[in-house]
């Protein structure tokens, strides 16, 4: 099972039979009278939440929910498995007998679709959108428009218009486009997603399987979801039918406002199991103002490598609760470096409000730059505040290519085992640098050897792995490792932490301390 958005696999769409539930002697007799005494339960909202029907409000929506066709030109050799709710775009060869003339046919004509000298194709792919302003400003998924040569609107009344794409955003999802219409456009406003809770009913309306129009109902099962798919993942988690067709479409609460924008569902199928997720509308529309006005979005950005506190992390820091964001690197030139945040830092609140480490890059993104923030951070036992002027987050460099590594004709000497760990370790020295590409200056203390099963393996350590610091003390050589984890056994710590380095960058990694060092 996986998380889908663009390319959903296809699935079939089958009719099942209508299940009562509870039928046996349902309808055999009256209900027995309850109690004189029982006092009927009255949920909080009652009647008012939990409409006779939702007619009304779906056909005051209907007309500002949009169909997004795109048509994009496919040239030979170009990766066609991205694009809209279109579904699979490679053809499939159908399972013909072996042989035979089909399969032959079939074969023939893949083979010319792959050929360099192959005319391009045309590849079109449906999603939904909605209308935010009169104007005809229309808000949908970036997954839906990406690498479309063409985008066409269709109205609810089957008018069509073009399209031309404002601004988009990778890292959101999100992509905003305009139309010209002779006469104003139905639109729909904004609502606060901070005040939806779980349970409140939701309207999705969209174009599954190309199926325009179509309304559909639950409620939000769950908030604040992070389904890795980027650094600011905050979902809202629906049970609504969201199916392939859908991505761009609002979510709606029972005022008639967007609180969200499906784009995603959980499914083993492709289809609706009623696991869908919106980005929420309190963190889609300042992204969408500025791809309105700007074409692109501009985020806070303070410079440091982060991961969450685990409660073996925070055992080793000394923390009492298992929260905050623990820095594993800070850039050299970037805000942190300025306000001296350091590496082993844990930064346990921002602005006064408690954070942890997977909330940390959205909040900071949502702060304009030039601005100062206050931080809350947990240094070596102690609680201190820093000021920090926020940055603008840089453009992402392209990847540097992956030189191949030149092979060491011996292995390091002189490796020391830590005992308990299932590692060991060593000095780093040319013949270490030369074989893991490391910088000249690294600094630490080379990882040799990893024990298969082991708590270092576990913890996915791997030979050629640096060990920085040890309890956010550096370490230079195996004694200087051995020094700190004695230190720490002396004021009986349970977890001691590694801050690790390998060619994906900083970690902190937390290890159970064996009581007995068996030096």
């Amino acid at each position: 099972m996986s998380f889908r958005a663009a390319a959903f696999s296809r699935s079939c769409l089958a009719m099942g039979l209508l299940t009562t539930l509870g039928a046996t002697g349902a309808y055999a007799a009256d209900p027995a009278p309850a109690p004189a005494s029982a006092t009927p339960l009255h949920l909080p909202g009652e009647g008012r939440n939990m409409p006779d029907s939702f007619a009304d409000l779906a056909a005051r929506l209907l007309p500002a929910v949009v169909n997004v066709s795109t048509t994009e030109m496919v040239r030979p050799g170009e990766d066609d498995d991205e694009g809209g709710d279109d579904g699979d775009s490679t053809p499939q060869v159908p399972n013909f007998p072996e042989g035979s003339p089909f399969e032959k046919f079939f074969h023939d004509f893949m083979n010319r679709q792959d050929s360099p000298n192959a005319p391009p194709r045309k590849m079109q792919a449906l999603g939904s959108g909605f209308i935010i302003d009169p104007s005809g400003v229309i808000v949908t998924n970036n997954h839906v428009v990406r690498h479309a040569d063409q985008i066409t609107i269709t109205l609810q009344d089957n008018t069509v218009l073009k399209a031309r794409l404002l601004g988009h955003d990778d890292r959101t999802d999100l992509a905003v486009l305009k139309v010209d219409s002779p006469k104003p456009l139905p639109a729909v406003p904004f609502g606060d997603s901070d005040h939806a809770r779980v349970g409140d009913w939701v309207l999705a309306i969209g174009n599954p399987f190309g199926l325009s129009g179509t309304v559909t109902a639950g409620i939000i099962s769950s908030r604040g979801r992070n389904i890795e798919q980027g650094p600011y993942d905050d979902f809202i988690q629906t049970d609504a039918p969201i199916n392939k067709g859908n991505s761009g479409g609002p979510l709606f609460n029972l005022r008639g406002e967007v609180i969200g924008i499906n784009t995603a569902i959980f499914s083993p199928s492709g289809g609706s199991i009623g696991i869908g997720f919106s980005i929420p509308s309190a963190e889609a529309r300042g992204i969408i103002e500025q791809l309105r006005h700007h074409g692109t979005v501009t985020r806070g950005w303070i410079g440091v490598r982060i991961q969450d506190v685990t409660q073996e992390i925070a055992d080793g820091l000394g923390l009492q609760n298992a929260h905050g964001a623990l820095i594993a690197g800070v850039e050299p030139k970037g805000p942190a470096a300025a306000a001296h945040l350091q590496t082993g830092d844990v930064i346990v609140s921002l602005n006064g409000k408690d954070i942890d480490g997977r909330a940390l890059p959205r909040l900071v993104a949502e702060l304009a730059g030039g601005s100062v923030a206050h931080l809350g951070v947990w240094r070596k036992g102690q609680q201190t505040n820093v000021a920090i002027t926020i940055g603008a987050l840089p453009e992402e460099k392209a990847a540097k290519d992956d030189p191949d590594h030149a092979a060491a004709k011996k292995p390091a000497q002189g490796s020391v085992a830590v005992t308990g760990m299932g590692f060991t370790v060593g000095e780093i020295d040319d013949i270490a640098r030369q074989k893991y590409n490391m910088a000249e200056g690294q600094k630490g203390v080379l990882v040799t050897g990893v024990t298969e099963d082991s708590p270092a393996a576990e913890r996915g350590l791997r030979p050629g792995d640096v060990v920085t610091e040890v309890q956010q003390s550096a370490v230079n050589a195996p004694a200087d490792l051995r020094r700190q984890l004695d230190a720490a056994r002396a004021v009986h710590r349970k977890t001691v932490l590694f801050l690790v380095q390998n060619a994906d960058g900083l970690r902190w990694v937390p290890f159970p301390l064996p009581d007995n060092p068996g030096h």
